[in-house]
């Protein structure tokens, strides 16, 4: 079984844009059965939309690095 998280961390490090990341991710489930069915159980597992679930997870992601990096800084002062 494919994990998906894993993949999204992969493209959301590898690419510098939320908006890039999800288009080459979405861009390879077209190309990759198994990647697409790990995805579709995935956003049904969670409550989200294969149109969004995507973005909606790397929003998340990327607020949770900026909550570790605020705690971080917060302990500097």
């Amino acid at each position: 079984m494919t994990d998906i998280i894993e993949i999204f961390n992969q493209y959301l490090s590898h690419y510098d844009s939320i908006d890039i990341a999800e288009s080459e991710f979405k861009k390879n489930l077209h190309e990759d059965p198994e990647l697409k069915e790990a995805y579709r159980e995935w956003c049904h597992d969670v409550g989200s939309s294969e149109h969004r679930g995507f973005y909606d997870y790397a929003e998340e992601y990327l607020e949770s690095q900026n909550d570790v990096w605020n705690t971080l800084s917060d302990m500097d002062e």
